[in-house]
């Protein structure tokens, strides 16, 4: 069932549903407002430049399409009319900065 979160942010809720997990929140241990992680451990952590947690999810997003693809996963086109136009938004104006990357 597709809900508003996995229309804005599909790859992420494909990744939770199927490879891994998401944390939200810093802690004594990393200033990231959002991290992704699969049972090898950290695959990628948001840049302290985002100033908030849409900010870091829409940068997930886009992390985690690349991701998918470069580790043979069919991704979910963020493109597709199906999606949220805010992922879109995101694509085009970049913005990214890649922390982790295995």
């Amino acid at each position: 069932m597709e809900n508003q979160f996995s229309k804005v942010y599909p790859n992420i809720a494909h990744w939770v549903n199927t490879q891994g997990w998401i944390e939200i929140g810093q802690d004594e241990y990393s200033t990231s407002l959002v991290r992704a992680l699969d049972e090898g451990g950290l695959i990628w952590e948001s840049s302290d430049d985002h100033e908030t947690v849409d900010e870091a999810l829409q940068a997930l997003e886009i992390e985690l399409t690349e991701w998918l693809e470069q580790s043979g996963t069919e991704s979910v086109d963020p493109n597709s009319e199906q999606n949220g136009s805010r992922a879109r938004e995101w694509l085009e104006g970049g913005g990214v900065r890649k922390v982790h990357n295995r």
